[in-house]
């Protein structure tokens, strides 16, 4: 599975802005997929994580109520809503994909497969 990502950019603190997350591959429903970010001179960390179906989410606690992750499988992407974006997160952001097959995806960034390129975020004050 090979994942592209884009959308990142500059954008002031209380903007929005949607990543996108494009993969390659006929079995993308297959695959949980999450979206992680490292800040700068910060370790990776977990930001969303959707199922294959799309039918469950769940979010970090920082970013719970502003960001929403989604999916369209007939198109192989995964999206990233960021809304009332602030300083703080400032980073590059990652998808990375998750074989269901071996098991859920999670919240750990040491369970996804495969990983995308990264985009960046910056978010000024």
């Amino acid at each position: 599975v090979q994942l592209q990502a884009s959308g990142g950019g500059l954008v002031q603190a209380g903007g929005s802005l949607r990543l996108s997350c494009a993969a390659s591959g006929r079995t993308f429903s297959r695959y949980g997929m999450g979206w992680l970010r490292q800040a700068p001179g910060k370790e990776r960390e977990f930001v969303a994580v959707i199922s294959g179906s799309g039918g469950s989410t769940y979010y970090a606690d920082s970013v719970k109520g502003r960001f929403t992750i989604s999916r369209d499988n007939a198109k192989n992407t995964v999206y990233l809503q960021m809304n009332s974006l602030k300083p703080e997160d400032t980073a590059v952001y990652y998808c990375a994909a998750k074989f269901l097959g071996t098991g859920p995806a999670s919240a750990s960034i040491y369970d996804y497969d495969y990983w995308g390129q990264g985009t960046l975020v910056t978010v000024s004050s």
